[in-house]
Protein backbone atom coordinates (compact mmCIF):
# COMPACT_ATOMS: atom_id res chain seq x y z
CA UNK A 1 0.00 0.00 0.00
CA UNK A 2 2.90 2.61 0.47
CA UNK A 3 4.50 1.52 -3.41
CA UNK A 4 4.52 4.53 -6.03
CA UNK A 5 6.46 5.64 -8.36
CA UNK A 6 8.89 4.08 -11.20
CA UNK A 7 10.43 0.97 -11.12
CA UNK A 8 13.78 0.44 -10.09
CA UNK A 9 16.51 -1.93 -11.55
CA UNK A 10 19.02 -2.43 -9.65
CA UNK A 11 22.75 -3.55 -10.67
CA UNK A 12 24.02 -6.79 -9.57
CA UNK A 13 26.34 -4.76 -6.69
CA UNK A 14 23.21 -3.35 -5.55
CA UNK A 15 21.86 -6.90 -5.80
CA UNK A 16 24.99 -7.82 -3.61
CA UNK A 17 24.37 -5.52 -1.10
CA UNK A 18 20.59 -6.15 -0.86
CA UNK A 19 21.44 -10.09 -0.67
CA UNK A 20 23.62 -9.08 2.31
CA UNK A 21 20.82 -7.18 3.77
CA UNK A 22 18.53 -10.29 3.16
CA UNK A 23 21.18 -12.94 4.80
CA UNK A 24 21.57 -10.69 7.85
CA UNK A 25 17.27 -10.24 8.45
CA UNK A 26 17.38 -13.77 7.70
CA UNK A 27 19.64 -14.52 10.58
CA UNK A 28 17.68 -11.87 13.03
CA UNK A 29 14.34 -13.85 11.86
CA UNK A 30 15.70 -16.99 13.11
CA UNK A 31 17.13 -15.29 16.24
CA UNK A 32 13.85 -14.13 16.91
CA UNK A 33 11.46 -16.85 16.01
CA UNK A 34 13.57 -19.22 18.65
CA UNK A 35 13.27 -16.87 21.43
CA UNK A 36 9.22 -16.98 20.50
CA UNK A 37 7.59 -18.91 23.26
CA UNK A 38 4.47 -19.15 26.31
CA UNK A 39 5.49 -16.41 28.76
CA UNK A 40 7.41 -14.24 26.11
CA UNK A 41 6.75 -10.33 24.94
CA UNK A 42 6.31 -9.61 21.51
CA UNK A 43 8.50 -6.32 22.78
CA UNK A 44 11.08 -8.93 23.65
CA UNK A 45 11.43 -10.51 20.73
CA UNK A 46 11.71 -6.90 19.32
CA UNK A 47 14.79 -6.70 21.48
CA UNK A 48 16.21 -10.06 20.18
CA UNK A 49 16.06 -8.52 16.71
CA UNK A 50 16.85 -5.28 17.32
CA UNK A 51 20.65 -6.63 19.05
CA UNK A 52 21.04 -9.14 16.54
CA UNK A 53 21.34 -6.58 13.40
CA UNK A 54 22.91 -3.65 15.05
CA UNK A 55 25.44 -6.04 15.84
CA UNK A 56 26.37 -6.80 12.62
CA UNK A 57 26.16 -3.31 11.24
CA UNK A 58 22.95 -3.27 10.04
CA UNK A 59 20.04 -0.43 10.25
CA UNK A 60 16.60 -1.05 11.41
CA UNK A 61 14.05 -0.12 8.08
CA UNK A 62 10.58 -0.60 9.81
CA UNK A 63 12.03 1.60 13.12
CA UNK A 64 9.93 5.21 12.57
CA UNK A 65 9.24 4.37 9.18
CA UNK A 66 5.76 6.88 8.99
CA UNK A 67 6.70 7.02 12.94
CA UNK A 68 6.31 2.86 13.70
CA UNK A 69 8.05 2.37 16.81
CA UNK A 70 9.53 -1.16 16.58
CA UNK A 71 12.24 -3.06 14.63
CA UNK A 72 9.87 -5.53 13.96
CA UNK A 73 6.11 -5.87 13.56
CA UNK A 74 4.61 -8.90 15.57
CA UNK A 75 1.01 -9.21 14.71
CA UNK A 76 -0.84 -12.44 17.17
CA UNK A 77 -3.78 -14.23 15.75
CA UNK A 78 -6.48 -11.62 15.05
CA UNK A 79 -3.77 -8.73 14.08
CA UNK A 80 -3.01 -9.46 10.39
CA UNK A 81 -0.19 -7.04 9.72
CA UNK A 82 2.17 -4.11 11.73
CA UNK A 83 1.34 -4.96 15.31
CA UNK A 84 2.81 -2.92 17.68
CA UNK A 85 5.70 -5.12 19.94
CA UNK A 86 5.31 -4.22 23.42
CA UNK A 87 3.92 -5.94 26.65
CA UNK A 88 2.01 -8.22 25.40
CA UNK A 89 2.61 -12.02 26.44
CA UNK A 90 2.56 -14.92 23.90
CA UNK A 91 0.41 -18.00 25.13
CA UNK A 92 0.76 -21.49 24.07
CA UNK A 93 -1.39 -22.00 20.77
CA UNK A 94 -1.15 -18.09 19.67
CA UNK A 95 -0.32 -17.63 16.02
CA UNK A 96 2.48 -14.86 15.93
CA UNK A 97 3.69 -13.46 12.63
CA UNK A 98 7.17 -11.93 12.83
CA UNK A 99 7.47 -9.04 9.81
CA UNK A 100 11.11 -7.26 9.89
CA UNK A 101 13.78 -6.11 7.66
CA UNK A 102 16.93 -4.33 7.56
CA UNK A 103 19.26 -1.82 5.58
CA UNK A 104 22.93 -2.56 4.40
CA UNK A 105 24.69 0.32 2.45
CA UNK A 106 21.50 2.04 1.53
CA UNK A 107 19.56 -1.49 0.51
CA UNK A 108 16.81 -2.74 2.12
CA UNK A 109 15.48 -6.19 2.89
CA UNK A 110 11.93 -7.31 4.20
CA UNK A 111 11.32 -10.60 5.12
CA UNK A 112 8.23 -12.23 7.12
CA UNK A 113 7.16 -15.42 9.05
CA UNK A 114 4.10 -17.12 11.01
CA UNK A 115 4.93 -19.08 14.14
CA UNK A 116 2.25 -21.17 15.02
CA UNK A 117 3.15 -21.88 19.33
CA UNK A 118 2.88 -25.38 20.52
CA UNK A 119 1.68 -28.43 18.69
CA UNK A 120 -1.46 -29.84 17.42
CA UNK A 121 -0.14 -33.41 17.97
CA UNK A 122 0.80 -32.42 21.52
CA UNK A 123 -2.62 -30.70 22.17
CA UNK A 124 -1.03 -27.34 22.51
CA UNK A 125 -2.52 -25.77 19.37
CA UNK A 126 -5.37 -25.57 16.62
CA UNK A 127 -4.53 -28.05 13.52
CA UNK A 128 -6.24 -25.59 11.30
CA UNK A 129 -3.96 -22.71 12.34
CA UNK A 130 -0.91 -24.76 11.55
CA UNK A 131 -2.62 -25.59 8.30
CA UNK A 132 -3.23 -22.25 7.54
CA UNK A 133 0.67 -21.34 8.19
CA UNK A 134 1.67 -24.13 5.76
CA UNK A 135 -0.45 -22.93 3.07
CA UNK A 136 0.05 -19.45 3.07
CA UNK A 137 4.35 -20.81 3.00
CA UNK A 138 3.40 -22.73 0.10
CA UNK A 139 1.63 -20.37 -1.55
CA UNK A 140 4.56 -17.92 -1.44
CA UNK A 141 6.71 -20.17 -2.93
CA UNK A 142 4.44 -20.69 -5.70
CA UNK A 143 4.49 -16.87 -6.21
CA UNK A 144 8.41 -16.89 -6.01
CA UNK A 145 8.55 -20.29 -8.74
CA UNK A 146 6.06 -17.99 -10.68
CA UNK A 147 8.33 -14.96 -10.32
CA UNK A 148 11.14 -16.84 -11.72
CA UNK A 149 9.82 -17.20 -15.28
CA UNK A 150 6.95 -14.49 -15.19
CA UNK A 151 7.04 -12.14 -18.51
CA UNK A 152 4.86 -9.93 -15.75
CA UNK A 153 4.24 -9.52 -12.05
CA UNK A 154 0.39 -10.30 -12.66
CA UNK A 155 1.74 -14.02 -13.06
CA UNK A 156 2.92 -13.95 -9.30
CA UNK A 157 -0.55 -12.80 -7.64
CA UNK A 158 -2.64 -15.95 -10.34
CA UNK A 159 0.23 -18.62 -8.91
CA UNK A 160 -0.66 -18.00 -5.76
CA UNK A 161 -4.83 -17.32 -5.59
CA UNK A 162 -4.05 -20.66 -8.12
CA UNK A 163 -2.36 -22.85 -5.10
CA UNK A 164 -4.62 -21.54 -2.56
CA UNK A 165 -7.99 -22.18 -4.04
CA UNK A 166 -7.05 -25.73 -4.92
CA UNK A 167 -6.30 -26.69 -1.49
CA UNK A 168 -9.07 -29.35 -0.18
CA UNK A 169 -10.51 -28.61 3.22
CA UNK A 170 -11.86 -24.93 4.71
CA UNK A 171 -11.57 -22.14 2.14
CA UNK A 172 -9.02 -19.42 3.21
CA UNK A 173 -10.08 -15.93 1.99
CA UNK A 174 -6.57 -13.65 0.59
CA UNK A 175 -6.40 -10.56 2.03
CA UNK A 176 -6.61 -7.67 -1.02
CA UNK A 177 -5.89 -4.58 0.80
CA UNK A 178 -2.62 -5.24 1.73
CA UNK A 179 -0.05 -6.72 -1.10
CA UNK A 180 3.95 -7.39 -2.26
CA UNK A 181 5.85 -4.58 -3.24
CA UNK A 182 9.08 -3.23 -4.79
CA UNK A 183 12.29 -3.44 -2.76
CA UNK A 184 15.57 -1.09 -3.01
CA UNK A 185 16.88 1.66 -2.48
CA UNK A 186 13.38 2.19 -0.72
CA UNK A 187 11.78 -0.59 1.44
CA UNK A 188 8.16 -0.19 -0.49
CA UNK A 189 8.35 0.70 -4.44
CA UNK A 190 7.08 0.25 -7.43
CA UNK A 191 5.18 -1.91 -8.59
CA UNK A 192 2.43 -3.53 -6.19
CA UNK A 193 2.54 -7.29 -6.22
CA UNK A 194 -0.52 -8.50 -5.97
CA UNK A 195 -1.43 -12.55 -4.11
CA UNK A 196 -4.79 -12.89 -6.31
CA UNK A 197 -5.38 -12.52 -10.10
CA UNK A 198 -6.44 -9.30 -10.81
CA UNK A 199 -6.91 -9.89 -14.67
CA UNK A 200 -4.25 -7.71 -15.63
CA UNK A 201 -0.64 -8.37 -16.53
CA UNK A 202 0.91 -6.13 -14.42
CA UNK A 203 4.45 -4.86 -14.90
CA UNK A 204 7.00 -5.96 -17.12
CA UNK A 205 9.31 -8.21 -15.29
CA UNK A 206 12.82 -7.23 -16.32
CA UNK A 207 16.77 -7.86 -15.00
CA UNK A 208 17.28 -5.99 -11.75
CA UNK A 209 13.72 -5.91 -10.04
CA UNK A 210 13.44 -6.85 -6.43
CA UNK A 211 10.31 -7.57 -5.20
CA UNK A 212 8.96 -8.79 -1.74
CA UNK A 213 6.37 -10.77 -1.88
CA UNK A 214 3.92 -11.59 1.04
CA UNK A 215 0.56 -13.52 0.81
CA UNK A 216 -1.27 -13.24 3.62
CA UNK A 217 -3.99 -15.51 4.09
CA UNK A 218 -6.90 -15.58 6.70
CA UNK A 219 -9.45 -18.71 8.27
CA UNK A 220 -12.42 -16.23 7.73
CA UNK A 221 -13.59 -13.15 5.98
CA UNK A 222 -10.68 -10.83 4.21
CA UNK A 223 -12.93 -7.69 5.68
CA UNK A 224 -9.95 -6.14 8.04
CA UNK A 225 -10.17 -2.76 10.24
CA UNK A 226 -7.32 -0.45 11.77
CA UNK A 227 -6.74 -0.18 15.64
CA UNK A 228 -6.76 2.80 17.70
CA UNK A 229 -3.06 2.83 17.58
CA UNK A 230 -3.46 3.56 13.59
CA UNK A 231 -1.05 0.14 12.52
CA UNK A 232 -2.56 -2.72 14.01
CA UNK A 233 -4.66 -4.39 11.09
CA UNK A 234 -7.01 -6.77 12.80
CA UNK A 235 -9.42 -9.22 10.87
CA UNK A 236 -13.32 -7.79 11.47
CA UNK A 237 -14.48 -11.15 12.59
CA UNK A 238 -11.79 -11.90 14.41
CA UNK A 239 -10.14 -14.99 12.55
CA UNK A 240 -6.96 -15.80 12.56
CA UNK A 241 -4.19 -15.07 10.01
CA UNK A 242 -1.07 -16.30 8.72
CA UNK A 243 1.94 -13.87 6.70
CA UNK A 244 5.03 -15.04 4.66
CA UNK A 245 7.40 -13.09 3.34
CA UNK A 246 10.58 -13.53 1.31
CA UNK A 247 12.42 -10.29 -0.34
CA UNK A 248 13.53 -12.10 -4.50
CA UNK A 249 15.25 -10.64 -7.30
CA UNK A 250 15.59 -11.46 -11.37
CA UNK A 251 19.16 -10.76 -12.44
CA UNK A 252 20.23 -11.16 -16.10
CA UNK A 253 20.94 -14.77 -14.89
CA UNK A 254 17.76 -16.33 -12.70
CA UNK A 255 16.10 -16.01 -9.62
CA UNK A 256 17.77 -15.14 -5.93
CA UNK A 257 15.90 -14.89 -2.84
CA UNK A 258 17.55 -12.26 -0.83
CA UNK A 259 15.99 -13.23 2.45
CA UNK A 260 16.98 -17.22 2.68
CA UNK A 261 19.86 -18.58 3.31
CA UNK A 262 20.20 -20.43 0.22
CA UNK A 263 18.82 -18.38 -1.88
CA UNK A 264 15.89 -20.27 -2.10
CA UNK A 265 17.45 -23.49 -3.08
CA UNK A 266 15.49 -26.17 -0.85
CA UNK A 267 12.16 -24.86 -1.31
CA UNK A 268 12.30 -24.23 -4.90
CA UNK A 269 13.74 -27.10 -6.09
CA UNK A 270 10.80 -29.43 -5.83
CA UNK A 271 8.84 -26.74 -7.61
CA UNK A 272 11.23 -27.37 -10.79
CA UNK A 273 12.54 -23.61 -9.90
CA UNK A 274 16.86 -23.87 -9.58
CA UNK A 275 17.91 -19.89 -8.20
CA UNK A 276 21.17 -18.77 -9.57
CA UNK A 277 23.81 -16.69 -7.23
CA UNK A 278 23.85 -13.01 -8.35
CA UNK A 279 26.81 -12.36 -10.74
Amino acid sequence: MFSRGRIELKSDDQLAAMDTAGDILSGALDAAVSAAGPGVTTGELNEVFAEYITARGAKPNFLNYHGFPGYICASVNEEVVHGIPGDRVLEQGDVLKIDGGCIIEGWHSDSARTVVLGSSEQGTADPEDERLSDITRAALWRGIAAFATAKHVGEIGEAIEDYVTSQPGAPLGILEEYVGHGIGSAMHMAPDVFNYATGMKGAKVKPGMALAIEPMLVRGSIETDLLEDEWTVVTTDGARSSQWEHSVCRHRDGIWVLTAEDGGAADLGPLGVTPVPIP
